[in-house]
């Protein structure tokens, strides 16, 4: 799709519902915030072509309507791991990642 109102955008996932009426895309949207705006709203847009042409490739009964949602997962998963740094004694930050680490050899 050649839209120049859609930035870099990845797919993180997708909820269909088990009657096939409703698909929930989340995407990971690149850039400022300002461009992240202009991608989601292009991508809702795009909406009724894209389902479509996914209708036209996939030829299945029934194509569910797309519905667009940002993936605040990353984010989440980055604001949760700056907490656990802050918290975190350093000598237990050096030791994640190493399952033998920590003091308990026998």
């Amino acid at each position: 799709m050649r839209d120049p109102e859609i930035g870099a955008v990845t797919v993180t996932g997708v909820d269909v519902t088990p009657d096939l009426w409703l698909a929930r895309v989340f995407v990971e949207a690149h850039g400022s915030p300002e461009e992240q705006s202009r991608s989601m709203a292009a991508l809702r847009r795009a909406a009724p072509f894209l389902r479509s042409a996914i209708a036209r490739e996939l030829h299945i009964r029934r194509m569910p309507e797309l519905r667009f949602h940002r993936d605040e997962s990353i984010e989440a998963g980055q604001r949760i791991e700056a907490i656990l740094r802050e918290v975190l004694p350093p000598d237990a930050k050096s030791d994640r990642g190493n399952p033998g680490a920590g003091g308990d050899e026998t």
